[in-house]
């Protein structure tokens, strides 16, 4: 395998630390995480080493995705990896101090060490829809947020709001619509949607959100969707005599996480699958919430199953006994 120099990114909103490991030496640096700085760091990291790189960051929130995306244009090998591997990883190291700088330094290590994976970038249809989504997710909070000051409202202020509530209604109308039609419009859309639609509790908004956030590397089996979703369990132990119950990782994705959560609920009522999963958890002594984020795991199993089989769900196939 050829020789590369491992880069490290840790993310965040407004700006991203930078760590380069040169040998025994790691030279860091922060750049604004705007176009500007993209081309900046490019710029930086082109007359700091002539070596090809391999450029490793986070999957975090939405943070990521841009600046991956110029890299892939610009011919760099970047990797995304999911930040519970990362913690892992540095929870191996023995890290103990945590700071954007160390994490950078970290994600180098990381990406020295385990060469993961190039990162693909998503199709041109599959962006646009991503971007639908992530609009209509947007709005819809700000129609929650009026909604509730509507509630709390004076005259003096109501007809203001409700005067945005009409204009954010129909932008909501007209997202949905556009939504629908565009994965219409791709073959490739349409199928998984359709398949999507034969899982009860899956439904019209889950499937636009699950086709526009969920990676083809997190379909490779259910651990990896687990671990990106961050619906990991992850297990509590100290020594032979200290023991907690497991909880999510929540390490990963937080829009597919939100999105799981109410499908997830209807499919405890209707799925036959998650029906009995689910009573099975709070048998076993879940608690009620508990017993739902592991149904949300389940029907994440469900949604990956019919994906890579290209077959509708079909409740048959599963042994209920054991679901």
């Amino acid at each position: 395998m050829a020789e590369f120099v491992a880069v490290g990114i840790d993310i965040a909103k407004h700006k991203f630390d930078v760590a380069v490991l040169l040998g025994a030496k790691c030279r860091n640096k922060v750049f604004a995480n705007t176009a500007v700085g993209f081309e900046q760091f490019l710029m930086w990291l082109r007359a700091l080493t002539p070596e090809p790189v391999h450029v490793c960051m986070e999957a975090t929130g939405g943070y990521a995705e841009a600046l991956a995306l110029h890299l892939s244009r610009a011919e760099v090998r970047v990797s995304v990896v999911n930040p519970f591997q990362i913690a892992k990883f540095a929870q191996a190291l023995g890290t103990r101090n945590k700071t954007d700088q160390q994490d950078a330094r970290t994600i180098a290590r990381f990406c020295q060490t385990q060469q993961p994976a190039p990162w693909q970038a998503p199709s041109p249809q599959l962006q646009h829809l991503r971007e639908l989504v992530r609009r209509l997710d947007a709005l819809l909070g700000l129609q929650r947020q009026e909604l509730n000051r509507l509630a709390l409202s004076s005259p003096s202020t109501r007809a203001s709001i409700e005067a945005v509530l009409r204009v954010v209604d129909e932008q909501v109308r007209l997202l949905k619509s556009t939504i629908a039609e565009h994965i219409d419009r791709h073959p490739g859309l349409k199928a998984q949607a359709d398949l999507l639609d034969s899982i009860p509790g899956v439904g019209e908004a889950t499937i636009a959100l699950v086709l526009a956030e969920l990676p083809p590397t997190a379909l490779r089996c259910v651990r990896s969707a687990d671990a990106f979703t961050g619906l990991a369990p992850r297990q509590f132990q100290s020594g032979s005599s200290v023991k907690g119950r497991s909880s999510l990782s929540k390490q990963g994705s937080p829009r597919l996480r939100k999105a799981l959560y109410f499908p997830a609920i209807v499919a405890c009522r209707y799925n036959p699958v998650v029906k009995l999963f689910y009573q099975r958890m709070l048998q076993n002594g879940l608690t009620k919430k508990q017993a739902v984020c592991a149904a949300m795991r389940k029907l994440l199993h469900l949604i990956v199953g019919v994906l890579k089989s290209g077959k509708p769900f079909d409740p048959s196939l599963h042994n209920l006994k054991s679901a």
